[in-house]
């Protein structure tokens, strides 16, 4: 096959496979005589808790992807749009106590340009950076979010495989991976993507319309319950309908996996009120902010870099709106501190903390780039002074506690039990900061070897947040640097179990009994009986993991 035709057939797929894949029976939506669509009577073919280790293996694939990005700061955000529209959801009785329970809720950053985000089996979320940077505001990026929460809790996947039965997991896997491969790498997509039947992806595609309304207005319904002004919906589709009449160039993959049409749109237009209608939602500062660093951060080239740090200088910038301002300067100083030009990034960052200083978000966010930028020049002490007093809450998912006392992770009830158990932590009776501040914090005092006080801190938020593995590695540094090297192995082997790479966790595990061996009568007894306890269980997940492996061959 030509590569050109390989190129546009995969980016058919993509539509198929990312959104499509989980496509909802035409009948069950035509079963709906008025209100919202719900879930149906229709038996899905798959369990939660399959749903969920389904979703397990893609993502575990996705963790090694290089494109994967924990960016806390950008992380807080995102995930703080998505816990106020899983709010709205479980208000509107759309999310149960099962899904609740059950799926991951886990949101994973792309750091490519291209505007695009989907949704995976499981409770899994995935948002590049190029949609956070084109997006005109939070209501925007909210809009999609919702729209893809929307496919989760309808669980489109597991009622495309009631229809389709005959797909094993593994295949769906393989599917799902090629289309999110096919964006970047038709070659590499059509390698992982091998053996999927052609025919069936084609069916899929019959369903994406259907689906993708349905969407639409269960997501439109979470928008003002989840304090997001509904107009979101209406002008992040213009943006689509602008997006769909240029060339496609690859850039809108959204446009692909999400196929606009009139009715759509007029749908999403008809549900605002005569009278209430509003122009285009205004964009906080703080959102500025966020698509300025996605943007940045998204874009390695030194040229364009090298523009964006000097455009506060232009004569034309004080003619600017307050919004352009402070976006241009947060740019400009995240574009100067990656060229290293520490002077000028200093500049910008100073410009950017009195353009800030009335508004509290905004000015947080400009502290943190502020202490970011003197970590970087190699300025701890300055870092540590910079960051702010006090950073106020921002929203937390609950931890969610299963039955059996542990932490997190559960595909069933019974022993398959992924989270650390409650009694491996040290609980403190102390509120963890945000995320961003936390780990930043830990950096800065790893550098000045002052990082003793960040276990606490630490330990609390990995027990609420059992699934962190960027928080474990942090922690296993602190500790190590206390020289306390049974618990920093405890901790690396955690990380991996929340990656899902259970091989590497065993391995960290079995290092941790080995220095506990050899310690003899010194070592700690109780981490090491900790360790043993948690290297059983990680171990019976990796036989589990290897036999899914081996069924689905």
């Amino acid at each position: 096959m030509p590569k050109l035709r390989t190129v546009h057939i995969l980016k058919a797929l993509t539509a198929s496979v990312l959104i499509a894949i989980q496509a909802v029976s035409p009948l069950a939506s035509s079963a709906q005589a008025a209100g919202l669509p719900t879930l149906g009577d229709g038996a899905s073919s798959l369990t939660t808790g399959e749903e969920r280790r389904l979703g397990d293996s893609i993502v575990r694939e996705l963790y090694r992807d290089p494109d994967y990005l924990d960016d806390p700061v950008l992380q807080e955000y995102v995930e703080g749009i998505w816990l106020h529209l899983q709010d709205a959801a479980r208000k509107n009785g759309e999310l149960s106590p099962e899904l609740e329970e059950r799926f991951a809720w886990t949101l994973l950053l792309g750091k490519d340009r291209q505007v695009n985000a989907f949704a995976l089996p499981g409770g899994y979320m995935g948002v590049y950076l190029g949609l956070i940077g084109v997006v005109s505001s939070g209501d925007e990026l909210a809009s999609v979010i919702a729209h893809e929460t929307s496919h989760i809790t309808q669980r489109h996947i597991a009622r495309m495989m009631a229809q389709q039965g005959k797909q094993t997991p593994l295949m769906l896997a393989s599917m799902l991976l090629g289309a999110l491969a096919a964006t970047r790498s038709p070659d590499a997509a059509m390698a992982i993507m091998m053996g999927g039947p052609a025919a069936v992806m084609q069916n899929q595609l019959n369903f994406s319309r259907a689906m993708e309304s349905e969407a639409d207005r269960m997501g439109y319904s979470l928008m003002s319950p989840a304090g997001f002004a509904p107009q979101g919906f209406v002008s992040m589709f213009g943006k689509l309908q602008q997006a769909s009449r240029l060339n496609d160039n690859g850039s809108w993959p959204y446009l692909r996996s999400h196929p606009l049409t009139t009715q759509r749109i007029a749908d999403m237009d008809s549900r605002i009120p005569p009278g209430k209608r509003a122009a285009d939602p205004v964009p906080t500062l703080e959102h500025v902010m966020m698509a300025a660093r996605a943007r940045v951060i998204s874009n390695p080239g030194v040229e364009v870099r090298r523009q964006w740090a000097t455009l506060p200088r232009s004569g034309s910038f004080s003619s600017l709106s307050q919004l352009e301002q402070v976006a241009q300067l947060y740019a400009a100083t995240l574009s100067a501190m990656y060229l290293r030009d520490w002077p000028l990034a200093r500049e910008m960052a100073q410009r950017l903390l009195a353009a800030t200083a009335g508004n509290a978000p905004a000015n947080i966010q400009a502290r943190w780039l502020n202490a970011e930028l003197e970590f970087k020049a190699d300025n701890p002490q300055a870092a540590l002074a910079a960051l702010p007093l006090q950073s106020g809450n921002a929203p937390q998912a609950a931890p969610r506690v299963m039955a059996s006392g542990n932490l997190a992770g559960p595909r069933e009830a019974g022993p398959r039990e992924a989270g650390p158990s409650l009694a491996t932590i040290d609980v403190v009776e102390q509120v963890a900061p945000r995320r961003p501040e936390l780990l930043l914090k830990t950096e800065i005092l790893l550098r000045l070897n002052q990082a003793g006080s960040m276990a606490s801190p630490l330990q609390t938020w990995v027990t609420d947040h059992p699934r962190d593995g960027s928080a474990w590695q942090t922690l296993a540094r602190v500790w190590r640097s206390q020289g306390q090297e049974m618990r920093a192995l405890r901790a690396e082997a955690e990380a991996q179990v929340a990656h899902y790479d259970y091989a590497a966790a065993v391995d960290r595990f079995k290092a941790a009994q080995d220095l506990a061996r050899k310690a003899g009568a010194s070592a700690d007894y109780f981490e090491a009986s900790i360790i043993d306890t948690r290297l059983r269980a990680v171990e019976e997940l990796l036989r589990e993991q290897l036999r899914d492996k081996a069924v689905n061959k």
